[in-house]
C-alpha cells in the first residue's frame, strides 16, 4: 500500500457520503457510498477500510480528516469510523475549532449547513467574489457570494429528483421514471410527458433564478458555478454557466483542511 501522507476529506450528505482521497496536490480517489440511517460505527469502519483497501491506500497515512455533514445523527458514527481506521478523530466543519474565514450575513449563522459553506469558500477562492454557487443535490440550493465575499445567503429548492418521487407518490396512475434530459417538449406518452415536464420545468426555473440574482445590485457579472451530480444532467441547458466542478465540496474541505492541519505534502 501507498504510505504517502493524504487528506481525507468526507461530504455526509442526506442521500449520500461522499469520500476524497487528496495527496500530492489532487484528489486521488473519490467514493460514494449511502447514508444509511441505520449504519453503525462498525459497519462503517468496515466500508471505510475497503475502500482503502481498493486503492491501496495506508490509512495510517492519513494526515488529517476534514468533515462537512448536515447528518447530525451520523456525525458520532463517522468519528468512531474514522478513529477505529485512521486512528484519528476528524475535525468538523461548524465547529468552534475550524475556521473558514468567511464572513456568514445570515441572522443566524449556524443554520447554514456545513456543506453550503464549503462550497461558497471554495467558489470564493476559484472564481473570487461575487460568485453563485448552484448544487443539485437532494434539495437544489443556490449560494451566494456577495461582491464584499461574505456568504451573502442563498436559496433552497426541493430538488428534481424529489419532485420526481413526490408527483408519483401523491398520483395513483403515473408511473416511476428518472431525471433526463426530454428531446421534445409535449410528451407522447406518460412516462415522456413527465421527464419532458419535470426536466425543462427544472432548468427553466433555475435559468430563471440566475437571471433574478444577476439584476441585484452588484450581481450582474457573478460567475455561475455549478455542482454536484444531477447538474451534469441539466449542465447543456445552463444558461451562462461559467463553469462546472462536481467535486467543489471535496476542494473546499481541501483548502480548509490545509489551513487547519498546516500545510502537509498533500
Amino acid at each position: 500500500m501507498s504510505d504517502a501522507r493524504h487528506l481525507l476529506l468526507v461530504d455526509v450528505g442526506n442521500t449520500q457520503m461522499v469520500f476524497g482521497i487528496h495527496r500530492g496536490g489532487q484528489l486521488v480517489a473519490c467514493w460514494r457510498i449511502s447514508s444509511g440511517r441505520q449504519s453503525t460505527a462498525d459497519e462503517l469502519a468496515w466500508q471505510l477500510h475497503g475502500m482503502f483497501a481498493q486503492e491501496r491506500i495506508d490509512p495510517a497515512a492519513t494526515a488529517g480528516i476534514m468533515v462537512a455533514s448536515v447528518v447530525p445523527h451520523l456525525d458520532a458514527v463517522l468519528a468512531g469510523a474514522c478513529e477505529r481506521i485512521c486512528g484519528q478523530a476528524p475535525a468538523f466543519v461548524g465547529s468552534p475549532e475550524v475556521r473558514t474565514a468567511m464572513a456568514v450575513d445570515y441572522k443566524n449563522p449556524r443554520e447554514v449547513g456545513a456543506d453550503r459553506i464549503v462550497n461558497a469558500v471554495a467558489a470564493r477562492e476559484f472564481y473570487g467574489a461575487p460568485v453563485i454557487v448552484m448544487d443539485c443535490g437532494t434539495a437544489t440550493t443556490f449560494d451566494i457570494v456577495s461582491p464584499e465575499g461574505h456568504y451573502a445567503g442563498g436559496l433552497i429548492i426541493p430538488g428534481m429528483e424529489i419532485a420526481l418521487e413526490a408527483l408519483t407518490q401523491r398520483t395513483a396512475k403515473l408511473p416511476e421514471v428518472s431525471l433526463a434530459r426530454s428531446e421534445t417538449l409535449i410528451g407522447r406518452d406518460t412516462a415522456t410527458s413527465m421527464q419532458a415536464g419535470s426536466y425543462w420545468a427544472a432548468v427553466d426555473g433555475l435559468n430563471g433564478i440566475v437571471r433574478r440574482l444577476r439584476q441585484l445590485p452588484g450581481y450582474a457579472e457573478a460567475p455561475l458555478i455549478a455542482t454536484c451530480g444531477l447538474s451534469a444532467v441539466i449542465r447543456p441547458d445552463l444558461e451562462n454557466l461559467h463553469d462546472w466542478r462536481p467535486h467543489l465540496t471535496l476542494e473546499g474541505l481541501h483548502l480548509l483542511a490545509r489551513r487547519h492541519f498546516g500545510e502537509i505534502q498533500t
